[in-house]
């Protein structure tokens, strides 16, 4: 690690906020790559703004460490998808047992595209907040998944890419704490109000987890992970 550089997907939820801290942590150089992709809780795109104008705010020994953030549109990706994250329909399971939420080929297009970023500004470790323990179920978040695209990445831009996920085992339980670990009851406090999961994109109801409409799936695993870690 040391003076190695990294590029985190941070979308302002609670996961890649604690991914962002992490990195931040583990890097000298520290950048963020975001995404339009006409999601239905586009709140979330002023969020991670307004969190990491906190983080430079409240953390001033990460502040040289964090660079640029690069925002991307694809909008293309809800013009070829219809799913409750890019259309307002009930949040429900699919005839293939999979959420509706699931929007197909969303975390390879991101990496295809924060690996291309990465390429250009020399930067050779990836960090995304997927994981396998609180993961709805989106096989794109599966630790075989991400070994798989590692490969395929470095062989395509004939470049070794590293994938890290420090969250792949995890529960939100835990990335709570890990959290804490990172940056104390500050850096909790901060995700805990500024970060959004919602994918109601509901902000005007605060519950002690955070802002939503606490009945969705996001809302469900925040919840039950807040509580779970503060017992």
């Amino acid at each position: 690690m040391g003076g190695e550089g990294a590029l985190v997907l941070y979308s302002g939820g609670q996961d890649s906020a604690t991914c962002l801290a992490w990195a931040l942590e583990c890097y000298e150089r520290v950048e963020t790559i975001g995404f339009d992709y006409g999601q239905r809780h586009r709140v979330e795109l002023e969020c991670r703004t307004d969190l990491i104008a906190g983080l430079r705010a409240q953390f001033p020994a990460w502040l040289e460490r964090l660079g640029q953030d690069h925002a991307l549109r694809l909008d293309a990706l809800a013009e070829i998808s219809q799913t409750a994250l890019t259309s307002d329909m009930e949040f429900r399971l699919a005839e293939d047992g999979l959420p509706n939420t699931f929007v197909p080929g969303r975390n390879l297009i991101f990496l295809t595209f924060a690996a291309a970023l990465a390429y250009r500004r020399g930067l050779k470790r990836i960090v995304t907040g997927v994981c396998e323990t609180d993961y709805s179920g989106y096989p794109d978040c599966r630790d075989d998944t991400i070994k798989a695209m590692q490969v395929a990445l470095s062989l395509g831009l004939n470049r070794r890419l590293v994938l890290e996920t420090p969250l792949m085992w995890r529960d939100k339980a835990q990335t709570w704490a890990l959290a804490q670990r990172l940056g104390g009851e500050a850096l909790v406090e901060l995700i805990r109000v500024r970060s959004h999961s919602c994918y109601a994109g509901e902000r005007t109801h605060e519950h002690a987890w955070g802002f939503g409409c606490g009945a969705c799936p996001a809302c469900d695993l925040r919840s039950v992970g807040w509580d779970k870690w503060r017992a």
